[in-house]
């Protein structure tokens, strides 16, 4: 990730111009690396979005805030308490290290003016946010570094703050750009590498930038030259690189050629847009998928249980098959009674029930008598008889729970909201997967309204979040002449089409049957089969976990699933 030196200069400039004289309003911790501060301009509120996860350490405005937790942690009540109130006068940063300090006026206990720092280190899985006193004194930090981690740098409250060891590189901004040139190529490494290893704020992807406009018919001279008259008169142009299958791939304050036509890119107005775009979704994908990993860990040794469990009654479901030759055993040996003697071993008889009769040896007992022996085999039968109509029950209601839990593992997958996960983890006590709390005093969280849509004819489209919403669309919220989708035999939300006594179109029924494989576990695949029908062809089984029902006089469609 581009997010160098430069480029969080030119961060800092942006947000200083936005954000100077600024008031904290308010703070929140959507998570534990990051922080949002709430801050009230002349223009409006700003939402200054502060990170300090390995993957993605960053700040900017964001237009995207994470959704808070219901209850604040320990250390968001502590900046808000220090900070709450306070002006923003400056942000500083020391050369162009990843690091930008936020200094604030604020006011303490008794009612005297302090100044406070806030500090995000931007330095992969050494990135930190901290909070420093007036003499540079650690107040305390989202990640706290002891003795015990390392010994260079400690970050704990009252211990003072020292920067980072600083590298050997020289600054395009200061120093002259011969000497630069000189030092790069006395390095026996490819130019991009040269680059990187001798100029101070650059990343790869600038590097590789300027060594292919280089490669390209210019010189290292002119290309230093006017990439540092570019910095000192703020010239930038904020680049979002995406690959091929349209997914974001890198990012840089410089425009991009390097790559050629193989990639598509797009350029911002601003680096918090730019920054926006491009971590909006995989921050979402990730923090959710960190957020549910209880109920993902939860799901999955389920799903695995039962299939365990499915293949075990299907091994001794197998195993009663041969129950008929244990009654017809009993029943040649009750018709052969006279022929047998006590403590034979063996006997061997006439199998009447095929053709031409033929002879078959059936071991015996030679501890009991013949008659018992001939009851031996019609006990065994009768076993294996009522084994196998128990386990033809049990294989069904294992698959039916198996089908249930690989619903919710797909809603699970899909979810965008703590509510959304709230919902999933509600359903999932009322089920009995999950014990509640007897001492819990949260209240059930507020059922979010389902997704809703609209065809490019003018029907709308609600579709179903959760098992426990998908019931209540299809089940009270439809009437019987409304449409209801679902991808056949695949896991995914209940589609429902609201007709208002109109016809449904066909364009209709094409863009719903889309929505509703975009909406399944299908989402990423193509030709995905939907089923459609009146809500009225729809019922739900007695005592059927949430989200299953049944459909009949049902059309299927073959789409690969879109958004409307």
């Amino acid at each position: 990730m581009a997010l160098d030196g430069i480029m969080l200069s030119l961060i800092k400039d942006e947000l200083l111009k936005e954000l100077k004289d600024s008031h904290v309003n308010q703070i929140h911790q959507p998570s534990k690396d990051e922080i949002v501060l709430n801050l009230r301009t002349k223009t409006g509120s700003k939402k200054l979005f502060l990170s300090c996860r390995a993957d993605c350490a960053r700040v900017h405005l964001t237009q995207f805030p994470p959704e808070n937790p219901s209850t604040p942690p320990m250390l968001c009540m502590l900046f808000r308490k220090r900070l709450c109130g306070a002006r923003l006068l400056d942000i500083r940063q020391p050369d162009f290290e990843r690091i930008l300090f936020f200094d604030f006026e604020a006011t303490n206990e008794i009612g005297d003016r302090e100044k406070l720092t806030l500090c995000i280190e931007i330095m992969g899985r050494y990135s930190n946010i901290i909070l420093l006193d007036q003499n540079m004194l650690v107040v305390d930090a989202v990640k706290r570094v002891d003795v015990t981690m390392t010994r260079e740098r400690v970050i704990l409250p009252k211990i003072e703050y020292f920067l980072p060891p600083q590298q050997d590189k020289m600054n395009i901004m200061a120093d002259k750009v011969s000497d630069i040139v000189s030092a790069i190529e006395t390095l026996d490494k490819p130019l991009d590498k040269s680059i990187l290893s001798v100029v101070q704020g650059t990343s790869p992807i600038i590097c590789r930038e300027l060594s292919h406009r280089v490669f390209s018919g210019s010189t290292l001279q002119s290309e230093l030259e006017k990439f540092a008259d570019n910095l000192k008169n703020g010239d930038s142009t904020k680049t979002l690189v995406f690959k091929e299958d349209n997914t974001p791939l890198d990012i840089a304050f410089m425009d991009i050629t390097q790559y050629g036509d193989a990639v598509r890119k797009e350029h911002f107005e601003s680096f918090s847009s730019l920054l926006d775009a491009f971590y909006s979704k995989r921050d979402m994908a990730v923090r959710m998928k960190s957020r549910s990993q209880d109920l993902h860990r939860l799901v999955f040794n389920v799903i695995e249980r039962l299939s365990k469990k499915i293949n075990i009654q299907k091994q001794e479901l197998q195993k009663c098959a041969d129950r008929e030759q244990l009654r017809i055993k009993g029943d040649l040996l009750q018709a052969n009674l006279y022929k047998i003697k006590k403590g034979a071993m063996f006997v061997e008889v006439e199998n009447f029930y095929e053709e031409n009769s033929p002879v078959i040896r059936i071991v015996l007992d030679p501890s009991i008598t013949p008659a018992q022996n001939a009851q031996k085999f019609y006990k065994a039968y009768a076993k294996a008889k009522t084994a196998e109509q128990m386990l033809s029950i049990q294989i069904e209601k294992a698959h039916s729970e198996l089908a249930y839990m690989l619903s919710v593992q797909d809603f699970l997958n899909r979810a965008q909201s703590d509510k959304d996960l709230s919902q999933i983890r509600l359903e999932l006590i009322e089920q009995g997967y999950i014990k509640e709390h007897k001492n819990s005093k949260q209240k059930a969280p507020k059922a979010l309204p389902p997704l809703e849509f609209e065809t490019s004819d003018g029907f709308r489209v609600l579709v179903g979040r959760n098992n426990k919403q998908n019931d209540q669309l299809t089940l009270k919220t439809a009437s019987k002449s409304d449409y209801w989708f679902h991808t056949k035999n695949i896991p995914g939300s209940h589609t429902i089409v609201l007709t208002n006594g109109k016809e449904i179109t066909d364009t209709a029924i094409l863009e719903a049957a889309q929505l509703c494989a975009y909406h399944s576990k299908a989402k990423d695949s193509a030709q995905v089969p939907v089923d459609y029908t009146t809500v009225k062809n729809v019922s739900k089984p007695a005592s059927a976990k949430p989200g299953k029902v049944i459909y009949v006089n049902y059309n299927t469609v073959y789409v690969t699933p879109k958004l409307i």
